[in-house]
């Protein structure tokens, strides 16, 4: 697994957890820091992990805002936690982060969704990003 798989993982568990027990992304990611500074080999996939976390509580409503206009017939509370999660670091890949091709971004996200959702939500995934990426070509 890379490096960025790896930190994407760690996101999405930061995105859970915060999205889960109602915390706000900055107090996730201030106890994720105490725990990486612990442990030094988990460094290279926490720093890409932080940029996400930070990306996505910076740019929140927008993110969610895309979403909601995005998936058809589905409303952001009514998605599962995981999914939503997933969903969030896409776009925020797709329209935050110039370093990641849209591409990489929607494979990354439907393998998260297949590992870790159901079937159904991969497809439902790749529908959504796929619609975001194009509307944010060039």
């Amino acid at each position: 697994m890379s490096a960025r798989t790896k930190a994407r993982k760690r996101a999405l568990d930061m995105l859970f957890q915060a999205d889960l027990v109602e915390r706000e992304l900055a107090e996730v990611l201030a106890d994720e820091q105490v725990r990486a500074a612990n442990e030094p080999e988990r460094e290279a996939s926490w720093r890409y992990a932080r940029q996400i976390v930070a990306g996505v509580a910076e740019h929140l409503d927008d993110i969610d805002a895309e979403l909601e206009s995005t998936s058809r017939d589905w409303r952001l509370e009514r998605m599962p936690r995981v999914d939503r999660a997933i969903l969030r670091i896409g776009v925020w890949e797709i329209r935050y982060n110039a370093d990641v091709p849209n591409a990489v971004a929607i494979a990354e996200a439907v393998s998260s969704a297949t590992e870790y959702s159901t079937e159904d939500s991969s497809r439902f995934i790749n529908g959504v990003l796929g619609r975001i990426a194009d509307r944010h070509v060039g």
